[in-house]
């Protein structure tokens, strides 16, 4: 994409997303991420050292074509300022922040209405996230085809209702903390029960690929799927694990809405 690219953030949004797209090859020629820490900025850099990283440099990086608000919701409203002063009016904005609408943007931004919102997933840094997707009507259809064919590089992209997006934050976007410790749990327990990582690590991921066929394309309702395998070590556990999900994470959504 010949067009320049700014991130107001360079914490883990930024490594995912920029991870990504060097990993496939359509990282941007120019890119300049900012934040108000080197820390994060030298983490990015060890990762994507084309990036030019700028401590303290918002303006610098909302002068870019296709600007990327990586921040989360609390800490957008002491950036906005610095966003507002450098963001031409040609730019598109895209916000990857649950909470903050399309129209409290607007409102913060002086009138701009070139926004996007972009709920990004954590497996977009080996090009196979899910990252919904919604556009401020002002982006005419087709830089929203020519944003989306990019974006595209990192997964999955599909164009959702706004009022969606802090469901898909909840399912999608923190969907994987839910599960990755467990499967690391399982490989260091297939290593201690005599396989090998590489056995234990291929096995996993076959299964968990399979798992989730069955579940979604069998045609058979879940509780069907579930009588498939008579043994089921955590049977007890499971009305307190489905509780957990219901508790915690319903309380995380009341607290991600607008």
């Amino acid at each position: 994409m010949n067009k320049t690219v700014g991130f107001v953030g360079g914490g883990r949004v930024a490594r995912v997303l920029l991870g990504g797209l060097k990993r496939c090859g359509k990282l941007p020629q120019q890119v300049i991420v900012s934040d108000i820490s080197p820390e994060p900025l030298e983490r990015l850099k060890a990762l994507v050292p084309e990036v030019k990283t700028v401590v303290n440099g918002n303006k610098e990086a909302s002068a870019a074509d296709i600007v990327f608000l990586a921040l989360h919701p609390p800490a957008i409203p002491s950036a906005i300022d610095e966003v507002k002063s450098a963001l031409r009016g040609e730019a598109i904005l895209v916000s990857l922040a649950p909470k903050v609408t399309m129209a409290r943007l607007k409102e913060m931004l002086g009138g701009f209405e070139r926004i996007v919102r972009m709920l990004p997933n954590a497996c977009s840094i080996v090009n196979a996230g899910y990252n919904p997707v919604c556009f401020s009507p002002a982006i005419p259809d087709g830089e929203r085809k020519e944003l989306l064919e990019w974006l595209g590089a990192l997964g999955d992209c599909p164009e959702v209702a706004e009022e969606k997006i802090e469901a898909y934050a909840i399912l999608t976007g923190m969907g994987p903390t839910y599960f990755w410790f467990q499967w690391a749990e399982l490989v260091e327990l297939g290593k201690s029960l005599g396989l090998t990582e590489r056995e234990a690590i291929d096995g996993l991921k076959k299964m968990l690929v399979g798992a989730v066929k069955t579940l979604f394309e069998s045609g058979f309702s879940p509780e069907e799927v579930m009588d498939l395998i008579p043994v089921k070590p955590f049977a007890e556990e499971e009305q307190q694990i489905r509780a957990m999900y219901r508790q915690k994470l319903e309380a995380m959504f009341q607290r991600l809405k607008p």
